[in-house]
């Protein structure tokens, strides 16, 4: 059995934080039914594949809505609100991220829907969270990553501060929501208590920072941009070109130098006056740096990464996409899950971790909006003549 088999989520998310948050519990066995307004959720129709974006099953929407059912809901009908509120009075978590009083103004918020349901856990994800000078504040990611101090930390001296490749702070925040969604559910086994699970951007993202800030309050000192050295700002934590690319090396340890300094044919690196020590290497940075490039031009990026790897040397050339996703490491773990659907087998990528049993599996691909209406409102006591009603009140 898997851990939240049983486990019903009315899921009023969209685009990505919230639906991603959603889509963890869902792979660990939750009924997931996602409520999207007419018209679906945003992610539907976004770049960059226009064919699947025609279907309303944008890819970017794919990868985090699996396992989900789906059901459309017009929220400014009273027979919608009508229908929530019969679907909360079964279910086990609401998930939503509007700004802060938006489904309170519709007549779902959490006070409206814990009078109906005590125990339910009512997960409100936003940029700011639900009090303070910045509750209504609009939030994206970008925004987020700005005014965290993640840019400041992230990109080369040289120029200026650099968004992360992805949407790493929605990422963060869904991670959150569903590591605390799942803290409210084993606490409720001994309370028998629902509540409110207030998750912010912004805090969560600081959580992830959480080194670089006590490096501030505690140490008095900010973190800068590094460029792609590591935090530790050895000199050899740090990304190298080779003959026709690039290899990142993390090497942090007096072992692992020295294993370098054998791997590219400088054991006499570690003797040398200019690098016996890491103050020493860092001092002459400029000059070490020079000579392992020089090293490493003598060959390509996976010949090096290959010879690396064998002198148990930290590293990895830059991998594409593409080619990560077909690394017989993902395979083993089954990382990569393929589903038959009606478009034939489609890949998505499962759980990031591993259950001796019951854990992470994808049984559904995502589906069309409103695909599961029938069955969602049968199963809370609709009758077909009330579900024929209520599309033609345009409520469903």
């Amino acid at each position: 059995m898997q851990p939240f088999a049983g486990v019903r989520i009315l899921d009023f998310t969209q685009v990505f934080a919230g639906p991603f948050g959603c889509y963890q519990l869902a792979l660990l066995g939750a009924d997931v039914v996602k409520i999207e307004r007419p018209g679906g959720d945003d992610m539907r129709r976004g770049p960059p594949n226009k064919d699947w974006s025609a279907r309303n099953l944008g890819t970017g929407f794919m990868g985090i809505n699996s396992n989900k059912r789906c059901l459309v809901l017009d929220l400014t009908k009273p027979k919608a609100i009508e229908i929530v509120h019969r679907l909360a009075a079964k279910a086990d978590v609401v998930m939503e991220n509007f700004r802060p009083g938006v489904m309170d103004k519709l007549g779902i918020g959490y006070d409206a829907l814990t009078a109906i349901n005590p125990k339910l856990i009512y997960c409100a994800i936003s940029g700011f969270g639900q009090n303070g000078p910045e509750r209504t504040t609009a939030a994206y990611d970008g925004k987020i990553q700005a005014m965290s101090g993640l840019m400041s930390v992230t990109g080369h001296p040289e120029m200026g501060p650099t968004r992360a490749g992805f949407a790493v702070c929605d990422a963060i925040a869904g991670m959150t929501a569903a590591f605390a969604v799942s803290s409210a559910l084993y606490q409720r086994t001994h309370t028998g208590r629902g509540q409110l699970v207030d998750v912010a951007m912004l805090d969560a993202t600081l959580s992830f920072l959480t080194t670089y800030v006590t490096d501030y309050t505690i140490g008095g000192h900010v973190q800068g941009q590094l460029g792609n050295r590591a935090q530790s700002r050895l000199p050899t934590a740090d990304v190298f070109k080779c003959k026709g690319g690039h290899i990142l090396l993390a090497v942090n340890n007096e072992k692992q130098f020295i294993a370098l300094a054998k791997a590219i044919g400088r054991p006499d690196l570690p003797k040398d006056p200019r690098f016996v020590d890491w103050p020493a290497r860092l001092a002459n940075d400029a000059a070490l740096r020079a000579i392992i490039e020089d090293v490493l031009a003598e060959a390509d990026d996976k010949t090096w990464e290959a010879r690396l790897t064998e002198a148990d040397v930290p590293c990895s050339r830059v991998w594409t996409i593409p080619e990560i996703v077909a690394h017989p490491q993902l395979a083993h773990r089954d990382v990569l899950q393929r589903v038959e659907t009606a478009y034939g087998p489609q890949t998505f990528v499962g759980s990031g971790f591993r259950l001796a049993h019951g854990g992470g599996r994808i049984d559904r691909a995502p589906a069309l909006p409103g695909a599961h209406a029938e069955e969602i409102l049968e199963e809370a006591g609709y009758g077909e003549a009330e579900i024929t009603a209520l599309r033609r009140d345009g409520a469903i």
